[in-house]
């Protein structure tokens, strides 16, 4: 594909009363995207911004948002996202962090005092980015600052396992994932329709992370006019599906099994022909049972920030083909992308051998060396990737380890239980026990006894969770991951007696 710079630049060429985005049902000409784009970059420009130079911006699902980011990317700045979704004294501590010498952020912000002394302790120029309107908030250094050209953006982890990490992302790793996707689903590097026509792309998750980021960021390098959700609610999603008539939509488990829970039709969603979903691991009963309903395949991908997206998937032929005998997979490898399995050892293991996923690919820089995961994996004979767990999120009691992705898939399978989380609770015998909470199906009843009973027809006696907690609802990040970290303090919180949890069972 052409570079993000000129794919961007397509949309110059667009009428400016053409419509770019759309958010709560008002749609936002190109002229208003682009006039508050180019007075971003004369700003940065004047206040000795140059290439490379680092700009914070508090980015959320917003037209502000995407004029910032189409700013600093055609500019040839790096764009450190910031999330708005954190509390104002964490978001603060994380501007600090970042040593952004540029700030573009909401009015709410510019009125909160803890905000406005970590940008002046900074020393940072910063902005009011409201409304369409670029107000100049506080001077910083009248120097010139410069960068890596080669960074196009320093962007946070999800955070769902632990601190986020802030990763820099370059434009050659963005490059290669957008054009490797496209070739994973045998569609044209370049789009010959004149800018801001043909279908609307939909964008549901935050873009301060990489799933939502990315689904902008296609949209945007293929000049197709988008429409934008605040965050994911049933109502919305239903109202701009059966509005734009999309042909691939993006929905994470926990938004896929409300839209199974509603009444939505399925001539709602006929012109869907496939669902990605990539921002964690997809029950594949909940597969099926999407399928049955509305004839729609669940591709799911496996990707990372660190990744710049996706790096393994589904295509449309292969679920038709394959899903059958590969149910639990994450598809193969994109175009591009190799995998391997590697042991304790560092050796290469064979096919349906279980250790450290490793990948190499241009989206995770190194010049496409191998790069070690986090996560247990095996490939078949095939080429099918299976995750099995993460290894940093092994529970090892007494001496046994325990993969919560096991327990939570036996959980799964319980026909009372819509969802199931696994934590390590500490315990001073066996050092960690697996405790587990779970959300049931609309109007089923279970208690945890129960659930546990129902775990010993499927695992071995030290996988079974000491204690299973039936719960509203499982605390969940913007992207509708289940947050580990919040996890725990709900487990904490309910206070697991310290005689229930001592014994294996």
């Amino acid at each position: 594909m052409t570079s993000i710079h000129d794919a961007l630049g397509r949309l110059w060429g667009a009428n400016d009363g053409d419509r770019m985005l759309e958010r709560d049902g008002h749609w936002t000409s190109w002229g208003s995207v682009r006039s508050l784009t180019e007075r971003i970059d004369r700003e940065l420009t004047v206040a000795g911004c140059q290439t490379g130079g680092r700009v914070a911006v508090v980015l959320s699902n917003r037209l502000e948002s995407v004029a910032a980011l189409i700013a600093i990317f055609r500019g040839g700045r790096t764009l450190v996202t910031i999330s708005p979704l954190q509390p104002p004294d964490r978001l603060s501590d994380d501007l600090a962090a970042s040593a952004a010498p540029f700030v573009l952020a909401p009015a709410a912000l510019w009125s909160d005092e803890v905000f406005n002394r970590a940008v002046a302790d900074l020393g940072a120029t910063g902005w009011r980015l409201d409304d369409g309107e670029l107000d100049l908030q506080v001077r910083g250094t009248t120097e010139a600052v410069s960068g890596d050209p080669a960074v196009a953006i320093e962007m946070l982890t999800s955070g769902t396992t632990g601190a986020p990490k802030r990763i820099p992302l370059t434009r050659t790793q963005l490059e290669a994932s957008l054009a490797s996707a496209l070739r994973h689903n045998d569609r044209p590097d370049v789009r010959t329709k004149p800018p801001l026509t043909g279908t609307v792309g939909l964008v549901t998750l935050p873009i301060v992370h990489i799933g939502g980021l990315w689904s902008l960021l296609q949209s945007l390098v293929a000049s197709r006019p988008i429409a934008m959700l605040d965050r994911f609610t049933l109502q919305g999603w239903h109202r701009a599906v059966k509005q734009y008539r999309p042909a691939v939509a993006g929905l994470p488990p926990a938004a896929m099994r409300s839209v199974l829970d509603s009444d939505i039709p399925r001539e709602d969603l006929a012109s869907i022909r496939a669902i990605n979903a990539g921002t964690s691991p997809v029950d594949p009963a909940l597969v099926d049972a999407f399928f049955e309903r509305y004839g729609i395949p669940i591709l799911v991908v496996y990707g990372a920030t660190e990744f710049s997206g996706a790096v393994a998937g589904w295509t449309v032929s292969d679920f038709h083909a394959r899903w059958g005998d590969k149910k639990g997979s994450v598809g193969r490898a994109f175009p591009g992308v190799r995998l391997q399995i590697v042991g304790e050892d560092g050796a290469v293991l064979g096919v349906n051998e279980r250790g450290r996923l490793q990948v190499a690919t241009l989206q995770a820089g190194r010049a496409g060396g191998w790069v070690t995961t986090s996560d247990l994996a095996h490939l078949d004979a095939d080429g099918f990737l299976y995750i099995d767990g993460r290894a940093d999120d092994v529970i090892v009691r007494g001496g046994f380890k325990v993969s919560p992705e096991t327990v939570v898939r036996a959980l799964r399978a319980h026909p009372a239980v819509a969802d199931a989380a696994v934590a390590p609770m500490p315990d001073q015998r066996l050092g960690q026990i697996p405790v587990a909470a779970v959300e049931l199906m609309p109007g089923a009843a279970t208690d945890g006894e129960a659930l546990r009973e129902h775990c010993r027809t499927t695992l071995t006696p030290y996988e079974v969770p000491a204690r299973i907690f039936v719960v509203d609802a499982l605390p969940r990040g913007a992207a509708l991951k289940v947050d580990r970290r919040r996890l725990i303090a709900m487990l904490e919180d309910l206070e697991v007696p310290a005689e229930t949890l001592a014994t294996p069972t």
